[in-house]
Parts: C-alpha cells; structure tokens; sequence
C-alpha cells in the first residue's frame, strides 16, 4: 500500500514524471525525448530504489502496465516510449498545458 501511495504522490506532485529503468534503452528515449523538449521530469529510478519493485507492482495495478517506462504527463497516463514517441508533434502543447516548460 506504501508503495501506491508514493507513486501516486510522484504523479500528483510532479508535471511530469517517469518511471524508468537506468538500464532500459526505451527509458533513455523518453528522456532524451522529453529532454529536447525542454521538460525537466521527475524520473524515478525502479532498480536503484529499494522499493522499485513494489512501486513497479502498484503502477501495473493502476495503469495495467507492467513495462519502464511508465510516463505521466499532467497527472494523465500516457503509457510507455512508444506512446509517447506516437504524440510528439502533441508533446509541446501537452507538456505547455502541464506548466512542465
């Protein structure tokens, strides 16, 4: 239960926010991504907290997700890289709207 409300917290008090992997090759993208666009995401790191699991375990409740990264823009689950990689030409008002640039 810890473990969803912390998750919960990072969305509700962050523009955006990432749920990544640091090995992960599709989280690099998404930040890469978000980086160009001048957003500064809150990133959580699942394999270097010691509750990454059970946060992991908590997002796949809420989004029906299991796979990093797990991206939120303006509380909004907007799923994975490939979603967010699918919105680009959208990313710049989507994260204007979420004062998160």
């Amino acid at each position: 239960m810890a473990a969803k409300t912390k998750a919960q917290d990072i969305i509700d008090n962050n523009a955006v926010a990432v749920f990544s992997k640091s090995y992960c090759p599709y989280c690099k993208a998404t930040k890469s991504l978000l980086s160009e666009m001048g957003a500064k995401p809150y990133i959580i790191e699942l394999d270097q907290v010691d509750d990454g699991a059970a946060i992991q375990d908590a997002l796949e409740e809420m989004t029906h997700q299991r796979s990093v990264p797990n991206i939120f823009i303006d509380k909004k689950h907007i799923g994975g890289n490939s979603d967010l990689q699918g919105k680009k030409s959208e990313l710049p008002n989507m994260l204007k709207a979420a004062h998160a640039i």
